[in-house]
């Protein structure tokens, strides 16, 4: 009775385990020493985007079917839209990096790019905005967002 009472119980901590490491959701980074080291190199690019003075204004709307519509309007310091942008739209769980959704965005009028995502469960999102030029990353943005 004692061996299959330990047995049963290492069994059971075993298959905890398993199920435990299975779900597991991620990290926020998978190196902090790679991502200390690129952090100096974000707090640049930060710098001049804030100096670009851009104002990019994202909409999502949702469809009927569980799906959801982002559309970016991006302005230059003057208010002119610009044009030429390749912008992606991600969609991020902020507890489950294996839900993260990305969204193709194209321009569909002068300085307005729209993409879609089929399906999208309701609830808080965190929307990330990438705005390259040239090969360039110009703009980051990272918004929550809440989908009903």
């Amino acid at each position: 009775m004692m061996v299959a009472f330990f047995g049963v119980v290492i069994g059971v901590n075993l298959l905890m385990m398993r199920l435990a490491i299975q779900t597991l959701p991620g990290t926020e980074v998978d190196s902090a020493y790679a991502a200390s080291l690129a952090y100096q190199k974000e707090i640049t690019t930060a710098q001049a985007q804030s100096a670009r003075k851009w104002k990019v204004d994202a909409h999502v709307k949702r469809s009927g079917q569980g799906g959801a519509t982002l559309q970016v309007e991006a302005r230059d310091h003057d208010g002119k839209p610009m044009s030429g942008l390749k912008f992606q739209g991600r969609f991020e769980r902020p507890t489950d990096r294996r839900a993260d959704l990305p969204v193709a965005l194209a321009e569909v009028g002068i300085g307005i790019y729209r993409g879609s995502a089929e399906t999208i469960a309701p609830g808080q999102w965190d929307l990330v905005l990438e705005g390259m030029a040239s090969g360039q990353r110009m703009f980051l943005s990272r918004n929550r967002v809440l989908l009903n």
